[in-house]
């Protein structure tokens, strides 16, 4: 059986760049990489099926599993690669008019957020639920485009809270600036604060000292993105999810040697090798790990609860059930 040629849509990642630029070989695959917006590739993943191989949101996927409770089988399998991973308390944004000066004060406000269903506004409901004490049932959200208008769900959101879209033709950039709406989260930064609106404020304003807190207490670096390949292409060859699974993990042990590099800096941070040591310091020296570990095991099921407390799951789910077995172990000599 000669070698098969497979699709692999994907951001640009450090951690992924040996598999686009031919570095890491996949066994038994010729890969077509597709540096595409995370957005882009999510919606014509999950829409049209483009793709062979795709990085997908993590709630996405996890809703995709509902299948099951119909008796279908669902359309992709997961691997354990989290191509994202980002603490979210930097993504809550309020309109400082709001009265809003802690995360108590958002009960019964307006929160905007793009899509329900978002694995960032999953995270940012969970942990204010959860280390925060705001009932899920507190706030009323709406949905909608963040810079451009029109934005839908990717898919059917039918839950037991007060959510509805925004008005057409605005966008939650300009609602929250204009105090229509109260808060927004969001994986993006607003463009209303990028540009110095004082309208426009972070509800942590030191992030890194919430974000560095909430580690701290929970053990929890936030999953945000797995890899899924087609359940047509698993079928037809099931090999492909170890050997994908064996090329993205050497692909991140390289992005790990490369980024810690004092010769030259690959990026323009100039403090980047500090911060680095800081974070191998606080998360552990596979801060990005890959797997099931138990640091992964504990993520993954917080936020499958989560997933579930919010109606966006029919059933509670275990960190193994979302993976393809061939992924989750290898032989030893």
């Amino acid at each position: 059986m000669g070698r098969i040629r497979l699709t692999f849509a994907c951001g640009d990642y450090d951690r992924t760049r040996a598999i686009e630029d031919g570095s890491v070989a996949v066994d038994g695959v010729d890969v077509t990489y597709l540096r595409l917006p995370v957005e882009e590739t999510f919606f014509r993943m999950l829409r049209h099926r483009e793709f062979d191989v795709a990085e997908m949101s993590l709630s996405t996927y996890v809703a995709t599993l509902n299948a099951l409770e119909a008796g279908e089988q669902p359309p992709f399998v997961a691997l354990p690669v989290y191509t994202s991973r980002q603490f979210r308390h930097g993504g809550i944004f309020v309109n400082t008019s709001a009265g809003i000066e802690k995360p108590a004060d958002l009960r019964g406000k307006r929160i905007g957020m793009p899509e329900y269903q978002l694995t960032a506004c999953v995270w940012q409901r969970g942990i204010l639920a959860d280390e925060y004490g705001l009932p899920l049932d507190a706030s009323t959200f709406h949905t909608g485009g963040q810079e451009t208008p029109g934005r839908i769900e990717k898919g059917k959101v039918d839950v037991p809270f007060q959510v509805g879209p925004i008005p057409v033709g605005r966008t939650l950039s300009q609602l929250l600036g204009e105090g229509e709406i109260d808060a927004l989260f969001s994986p993006r930064i607003p463009s209303s604060f990028v540009r110095g609106d004082g309208r426009v404020a972070r509800l942590f304003p030191d992030t890194v000292a919430a974000e560095k807190d909430y580690f701290g207490v929970t053990g929890i670096f936030p999953i945000m993105h797995v890899v899924v390949l087609r359940r047509d292409v698993y079928e037809q060859n099931r090999w492909v999810a170890q050997s994908l699974t064996k090329a993205l993990v050497e692909a991140k042990a390289q992005a790990y040697a490369r980024i810690y590099d004092a010769s030259a800096l690959r990026f323009m941070e100039p403090w980047l090798n500090v911060h680095l040591e800081e974070a191998r310091a606080l998360l552990g020296e596979d801060y990005w790990s890959y797997g099931l570990g138990d640091a992964d095991h504990h993520t993954l099921a917080t936020f499958l609860r989560y997933h579930r407390e919010q109606g966006l799951s029919r059933t509670l789910r275990t960190a193994q059930q979302l993976f393809a077995p061939e992924s989750l172990e290898s032989f030893v000599i």
